[in-house]
């Protein structure tokens, strides 16, 4: 379940007011949000790394590993890729924003050859220089080679066919989509939430709701320069911290 963002930025509000500290506007909270949430993000994957390592459990519930996996396991897609040219292929791109690339961390791109999907083995043109030249090694229809460099890849052999949307499929990780507070003014000039225009959630799960709440505390007090809050957010973080790796 997603995190409510009108619930987290009435909470930090609530925080910040309650001791007169300052105030976060809409505009500064969005932007601190959306770091936060790229922030906790990307630290899935080196807590993944590190369970991964580390001796496994079979208690249900428990799993360190298992509950990292289902955290980023949202964002897991795949699309088609875009042809360019008879062997050139763009990677899937996403409208939020416009045009931007989708692939975040790309997982594997596999030939769509009928009923046989055979996974792309991608390579350095230096590798590849060196593959092309034994007969045992070289690519096929069934074993084919990839160059992914810039967005794009290169694929080998070439289709025999006319290329098209379908013949690429990205398998890879998306990034969260910008958290988003939306609102009207008040007649008093005051912020007033709006659920009449898209508002957008942050796309990590609950579970992460206190560290978001921290994480936004510890960058407002930067923002209104303020460093009990910087400090008292920063310890509450270090923790809470501790408390999950026990």
């Amino acid at each position: 379940m997603a995190i409510n963002v009108n619930t987290v930025y009435t909470t930090v509000l609530s925080i910040l007011n309650k001791e007169q500290r300052g105030y976060l506007t809409p505009y500064e909270f969005n932007q601190i949000a959306t770091q936060v949430q790229l922030e906790i993000f990307e630290k899935f994957f080196e807590d993944y790394n590190q369970y991964i390592r580390m001796p496994k459990t079979d208690v249900d519930y428990a799993s360190r590993m298992e509950h990292i996996y289902e955290e980023f396991q949202v964002f897991i897609e795949s699309n088609f890729a875009s042809a360019v040219a008879s062997n050139v292929y763009t990677q899937p791109i996403t409208g939020t924003p416009s045009n931007a690339n989708a692939v975040h961390r790309l997982g594997s791109v596999n030939y769509n050859l009928g009923k046989n999907t055979p996974e792309i083995q991608l390579v350095g043109r230096r590798e590849y220089t060196q593959q092309t030249l034994s007969p045992l090694t070289k690519p096929t229809i069934n074993f084919p080679i990839g160059i992914y460099t810039n967005n794009k890849i290169t694929v080998y052999p070439a289709s025999t066919g006319t290329p098209n949307v379908e013949d690429l499929t990205f398998n890879y990780i998306r990034k969260p989509k910008d958290v988003f507070w939306n609102f009207t003014t008040g007649t008093l000039g005051q912020y007033i939430h709006s659920t009449n225009s898209p508002n957008q959630d942050f796309e990590i799960s609950s579970s992460q709701q206190t560290d978001v709440i921290i994480a936004i505390l510890k960058y407002a007090g930067v923002v209104i320069r303020d460093p009990q809050i910087v400090q008292s957010a920063s310890n509450l973080e270090a923790a809470n911290e501790a408390n999950t790796k026990r």
